[in-house]
């Protein structure tokens, strides 16, 4: 009986130490969730004809500037006419 005794009261202990231990077990969870793909939206294709940009000349290969264009143009002939004016019918 006196082992019997010894066996309650040990396994008393122990539940009673396992129930304290639980009771103060403090947890700390940190969630970072995982972060939303990145859409980038291509470039928008920006198409430019032949003619006049503001002060620069466009010939469809370059930009020329207004004397360059001038130069390059007069060099050519007089008769030159940039490309695109002609079907505007301003040569």
């Amino acid at each position: 009986m006196k082992h019997l005794f010894i066996a309650a009261a040990l396994a008393g202990i122990g539940i009673g130490a396992s129930a304290h231990a639980n009771a103060t077990d403090v947890g700390v969870g940190i969630n970072i969730g995982v972060p939303p793909p990145v859409v980038v939206a291509p470039a928008p294709v920006v198409v430019v004809s032949p003619g006049w940009q503001g002060d620069r000349y466009w010939d469809g290969q370059r930009y020329w500037g207004r004397d360059e264009w001038e130069e390059h143009r007069h060099h050519h002939g007089h008769g030159h006419c940039p490309p695109g004016h002609a079907k505007k019918g301003e040569c």
